[in-house]
This record gives structure tokens, C-alpha cells and sequence, in this order.
């Protein structure tokens, strides 16, 4: 039966190629419902992204909501500098006919989780976390629903990308991440030591692109366009890939190893805000809160996002 989820996310080319995947699985996943959020670049453009992104797939029956345009303290910080102006630099992807959902996308995500039997949806987060905080704020019934929440989000062994501490989606809001960490909700969390090792290398893109549908072409494009930022920084044969392995996990857990610790975000350091602390070795005698990843099988990671590609227009 297949696993209902919304997902929320800011796309972003890594964002977009994680979408195309959980779209490419309908066997898999009940997609209710996407719900942009701001990050990568303003929530207006990474909203009419998810609308790219769904045209793109073929699923023209996938509702897309436009959620928080800025996080819950703090001023907005994008990433254009990675993801190009447009968020989604690479492919030359026509403006969406599809429009947005009116309804506000916090409110599409309590009026989900109230309408679903609980425990029943579960969450898939690829940018920051400001709308599911927001959510559990103004509703907080919707928490012990919620079935699941697997994130892209934080790092400790490989430190951070847009600060030395901290991850970009749980940087751009600490506050919010705290807010979903103390939930109760069980969480998988999967960082940047997971993704670091997912590299898109030439070789792995070149098959994406040998596919000839137009879904590999734009990863294709997409990828050697993201990656440019992350092979200048890194030095090595492949750039991470991030939000995919979200999806990754979801539909083979077997890829990936890692425990349930405590993971904790700094919300107030000048030097460490957004920093995932991750009890790793359980020194602190915390609460467990979280399934948190630090290894993924990249090659079999690969295998399966080409099949999955490969059955899109």
C-alpha cells in the first residue's frame, strides 16, 4: 500500500530531483500534496519551482501550496550563489500552466493531518522546517498524528556548508528545527554526512542523461549546474546530493545506517546557531528524539534514482 506523504520543500535542483523520485513512485507513495516553503531562494520562487517541477514529471494531479515566506525569527537567507538566481538554474524548464492551491500551506498540512487517520502521513522536509514548526504551533493536535517526519537537515562528523557548524535548511531556521525536534514525533534525519557520500560523479550523471526523457535531461542539467559550487569547495570526483536521499531512505531504509540518539539544534550562539548537535555516542544521558543516518550505499543509491527516472516523461 502505498505510504502517504507531504512533502515540503524549497526547490532547489537537488530539492527537484528528490520530488521527481517520490513522483516516479506511485506504487510507493500517496503524494497529497507539496508545500513550498522559504529557502533556497524566496518562497514565490521556490513555489512556482514545485510547480516546474510537477509539469516536469507528468503528475499533473499533484496539488502544490505556497507556504512561510520568511523563518519563524529571523531574517530569510537564500542560496542563490549555489542554486543560481532562479533557484532551479540548468535546464530550461517553461514557465508552469498548473497554479497554485489558494489555501495557505501550514493550513494544508493541519487540515491533512486533522482529515488523515493518525499516524497514517508522514512528512518528507527538504528545505527548512519553518512550516511543520508553524503547524505544530497553531495546531498542536496535529503532533501525536503525524506518522513520521524524515528530514534533510544537519551534520556534526562533516560539520556544516553554510557555516563550519551548521547545515543550510536548519540555518535558515533554527527555531523552527528546535520546535520539530522537541516534538516527539519520530524523526530520520538525514544529514549532511549521509549526502556527502552520495556523490553525483560524472559517470552517475552521464547515465541519468542517457535515459533521453526529459526528466534525465533536466537532472542532468540541473546536477552539472548545482555541482559546479560544490566541486570548487570540496575538491572531490562528485558533489553531494541532499534531498534525494530523503526519498532514498523512504523507499529502501536498507541503504543507509546510522541510531537513535539525541539531536539537539544551538538556536542562540553567534559562531554555532544551526548546529545539530548529534549525541552520537550517548555521552549526555539525553532523551532519544531521533533516528539520525551517517553512512548511505552510494552506488545502489544511484541504481535506484536512474530506474526511477527512467519512468517519467
Amino acid at each position: 500500500m502505498a505510504r502517504k506523504i507531504i512533502i515540503d520543500t524549497d526547490p532547489g535542483q537537488d530539492d527537484a530531483v528528490a520530488i521527481l523520485m517520490a513522483l516516479a513512485s506511485p506504487d510507493d507513495f500517496d503524494v497529497l500534496g507539496i508545500v513550498a516553503v522559504a529557502g533556497n531562494v524566496t518562497l514565490a520562487q521556490n513555489a512556482r519551482n514545485a510547480l516546474k517541477v510537477v509539469e516536469l514529471s507528468g503528475r499533473k494531479d499533484i496539488a502544490v501550496y505556497a507556504g512561510c515566506e520568511r523563518p519563524m525569527r529571523r531574517h530569510l537567507v537564500t542560496a542563490e550563489h549555489v542554486h543560481g538566481d532562479t533557484g532551479l538554474d540548468g535546464p530550461d524548464l517553461p514557465l508552469p500552466k498548473l497554479q497554485l492551491e489558494a489555501q495557505h500551506g501550514v493550513d494544508f498540512i493541519i487540515e491533512t493531518l486533522m482529515s488523515h487517520e493518525a499516524g497514517t502521513v508522514t512528512l518528507a522536509t527538504l528545505g527548512p522546517l519553518t512550516n511543520v514548526a508553524m503547524a505544530m504551533i497553531k495546531e498542536p493536535r496535529i503532533t501525536p498524528r503525524i506518522q513520521e517526519i524524515v528530514m534533510m537537515g544537519g551534520g556534526y562528523f562533516e560539520g556544516g556548508n553554510i557555516t563550519p557548524a551548521a547545515e543550510f535548511n536548519i540555518y535558515v531556521d533554527p527555531d523552527a528545527a528546535d520546535v520539530v525536534l522537541r516534538s516527539g514525533v519520530p524523526i530520520v534525519i538525514v544529514p549532511l554526512d549521509v549526502t556527502h557520500m552520495i556523490q553525483s560523479t560524472p559517470e552517475r550523471l552521464q547515465r541519468i542523461r542517457a535515459l533521453g526523457n526529459r526528466a534525465g535531461d533536466a537532472v542532468y542539467k540541473m546536477l552539472s549546474f548545482s555541482e559546479r559550487f560544490d566541486l570548487a569547495k570540496y575538491g572531490s570526483e562528485g558533489a553531494p546530493l541532499h534531498d534525494p536521499c530523503v526519498i532514498a531512505y523512504m523507499l529502501k531504509p536498507e541503504l543507509f545506517k546510522g541510531r537513535h540518539i539525541n539531536v539537539v539544534v544551538e538556536t542562540s550562539s553567534e559562531l554555532t546557531v544551526g548546529m545539530t548537535v548529534a549525541d552520537y555516542w550517548g555521552v549526555t544521558g539525553r532523551v532519544r528524539n531521533a533516528t539520525y543516518l551517517r553512512s548511505g550505499d552510494a552506488a545502489s543509491f544511484y541504481a535506484l534514482l536512474t530506474e526511477r527516472l527512467s519512468r517519467l516523461p
